[in-house]
Formats: structure tokens, C-alpha cells, sequence
């Protein structure tokens, strides 16, 4: 029987939330530290399945939360694509070669790098208990072109809107192609047994309205139609973060079932401005989630309340800080598991 996540993203009203965050399988576990400690580098643990498989149900098994999320990462498409691929200590991902300075076309596609991602994603649901959702994910167009353009993260990602700018016609291969290969891995994922997935488009929030339109709206869209054409069952959550007022037009234009709101986005004026009956995913405020105190439970009772009306999944406004101390989750949990909607 599907559970308390996946009824809410195909949307069901229920008296409780469901409840998951965004990065949960990761660094601020002690487990994961330690199986870290044991195996290597980031993108070693990705490809060791057995890893990656431990590391996304370590979060389940503490806290129960109502969706595993598939512990890799949005780079793993460029990295099938044809560009290297290192995640360096304190500086992040670097990507080569950089596409400000190389054509597309120079990229030799390796797609088997997909292929143990879907073995990831079978390993977690034999696993997982039936009532929990596996949650599948991939980076949303825009996001991913920002570091294949400049070869890692920026802060206002100026040399991939610049080439946006100036040669549309190149950015838009890079665009398309990102596309393609993103339907092809989120439906590899949903064979191998995700049952929702979500696309994470972090930098959306760097554009202009015309360029938030063309970039992130357009490209989302056809990545939704076309799995949903195929897998009409399986819902999408879209997580356009940073874009405040646009919110409500990618809700309306891309398809997606269901719709992730940053912390910067009141959640009351959410409530209003999306379509109605759209289920949401959101939007507590990560560093609260740091902080801790009576503060994390009035902004999270305040989130559940500003969403009472429609089918709500409760997360963070973005992934879970490092340093988050374990209790202040377990706190989190006995807030959100002991809200009623009245």
C-alpha cells in the first residue's frame, strides 16, 4: 500500500504530514561520518552501491522519516554526458572541460556512469519498508548548465547567464541536451524502483523573469511531459529555489505534481498564489533546523498551519546544514508527527 509521502504528492489532504529533508543522508550523521571515514571521497561513495544504499536508508532507520532520498548527486548527468568530474575538499565540485571555452560537441557521452545509480535505487527499495517512499531526483536543466558553463559553482552564476545572453543558440544545445539525457536517467531510476522524483533547479533563483521563463520553466516542462508520458503514475516535485514571485508561474506551466517552496517564500502567501488542491513541499527555514529552541517549533507549527488547506509535505527550505545536531531533527519529528490538521 502506498504511504503517507506518496498519497500526499498524488494529492490526498491528510490529518498528519509526511515528512522528509532535503540532503537527511548525509553529513550531519554520525553513521555517515563513519562510513565516510571507512570508504573514500564523495563521488567513491556514489558508485560504491552498497554505500550509497546504506547511506540513503541510515536516515530511515533513525528517524523514520516518510521518504528515502537517493544519497548522490545532480553532477552525475554532465559526468554521463562526457565532462570529468572531482569533488575537491573545500573547494567543491569541478567539472571539465568548462563549455564557456568548449563546444558541446566536444563531450564523448559515458552513459554506463548512470548505470550504478540504478542499482542504488534497486538495493534501497528491497530494503525499505513498503510505507516509505523512494524518492528518486535529478538536477533541473539550468542548475546543471551553470557548472558545465563554468566548471563548478558561483555564487551569481555570471558566466553561464552571460552565455545565455550572448550565443542562445549554443546555450540552448547545452540546454537540450541536458534534457534529453535527465528524461533517459529519471526513467532509469523509476525502473529500478523510485516511485517519486524531484527535480532540484537551486540556482533558478539567479534569473530574470524572460530568462526564468525560457531556462527553467520551458526546460522543466519537457522533462515533465515526457516522463510523465511514460510513467503517468509516478509524481514530480519541482524545487525551483530562490524564485519568489515566479513561484506561481512554474507551478502553473511545468506539469509538476507537486511544488517545493524555499525558506524565503512566506508560506501563507504560497498557500495563496499556487494552484489550487497542488500539493507543496516545504519550507522551514534549514538554519531553525541549526538553531534549535522553542523558535524551531512555533516557525514549523506555523509552516504546517500556512498549509492546512491543500496537501502538504513538510521539508526544509533547502538541504539540512552539516552541523544540525541530531535532537534538533528528533525535535522537528515530534512537532510535525503531532500536528492535526483541524
Amino acid at each position: 500500500m502506498p504511504g503517507l509521502l506518496l498519497n500526499t504528492l498524488r494529492g490526498e489532504n491528510a490529518n498528519q504530514r509526511p515528512i522528509w529533508l532535503m540532503r537527511q543522508a548525509g553529513r550531519y550523521l554520525p553513521e555517515y561520518r563513519e562510513l565516510r571515514a571507512h570508504k573514500g571521497g564523495f563521488l567513491a561513495l556514489v558508485y560504491d552501491t552498497d554505500a550509497a544504499a546504506e547511506i540513503t536508508l541510515q536516515p530511515i532507520r533513525r528517524f523514520g522519516f516518510d521518504g528515502a532520498i537517493l544519497f548522490s548527486d545532480i553532477l552525475i548527468v554532465p559526468y554521463a554526458m562526457g565532462q570529468s568530474l572531482e569533488f575537491l575538499v573545500s573547494e567543491g565540485p569541478k567539472l571539465s572541460p568548462k563549455l564557456v571555452d568548449h563546444a558541446l560537441s566536444a563531450l564523448v557521452a559515458v552513459p554506463e556512469r548512470l548505470a550504478p545509480i540504478y542499482e542504488t535505487v534497486r538495493k534501497v527499495r528491497a530494503a525499505l519498508p513498503v510505507d516509505k517512499t523512494m524518492l528518486g531526483f535529478a538536477g533541473s536543466p539550468w542548475t546543471v548548465a551553470t557548472y558545465m558553463v563554468a566548471g563548478e559553482g558561483s555564487r551569481d552564476q555570471h558566466e553561464t547567464r552571460a552565455m545565455a545572453y550572448r550565443d542562445v543558440a549554443a546555450f540552448q544545445a547545452i540546454i537540450d541536451a541536458v534534457v534529453e539525457v535527465t528524461v533517459e536517467y529519471l526513467a532509469g531510476q523509476i525502473e529500478a524502483g523510485a516511485e517519486a522524483v524531484q527535480l532540484f533547479d537551486s540556482w533558478a533563483g539567479s534569473l530574470a523573469p524572460a530568462q526564468f521563463e525560457k531556462w527553467v520553466i520551458a526546460p522543466n516542462a519537457a522533462i515533465v511531459s515526457a516522463v510523465k508520458a511514460r510513467y503517468p503514475q509516478v509524481p514530480i516535485i519541482g524545487f525551483p529555489k530562490g524564485s519568489g514571485e515566479k513561484l506561481a508561474a512554474y507551478a502553473r506551466e511545468t506539469g509538476v505534481d507537486a511544488v517545493g517552496v524555499d525558506e524565503t517564500v512566506d508560506p501563507f502567501w504560497a498557500a495563496r498564489a499556487l494552484p489550487a488542491g497542488l500539493p507543496v513541499q516545504g519550507n522551514l527555514d534549514p538554519l531553525l533546523l541549526l538553531s534549535g529552541g522553542k523558535e524551531l517549533d512555533e516557525e514549523a507549527r506555523r509552516v504546517l498551519d500556512a498549509f492546512a488547506d491543500r496537501p502538504h509535505v513538510f521539508n526544509l527550505g533547502h538541504g539540512i546544514g552539516q552541523h544540525t545536531p541530531v535532537a534538533h531533527v528528533e525535535q522537528l519529528l515530534a512537532t510535525v508527527r503531532s500536528w492535526r490538521r483541524a
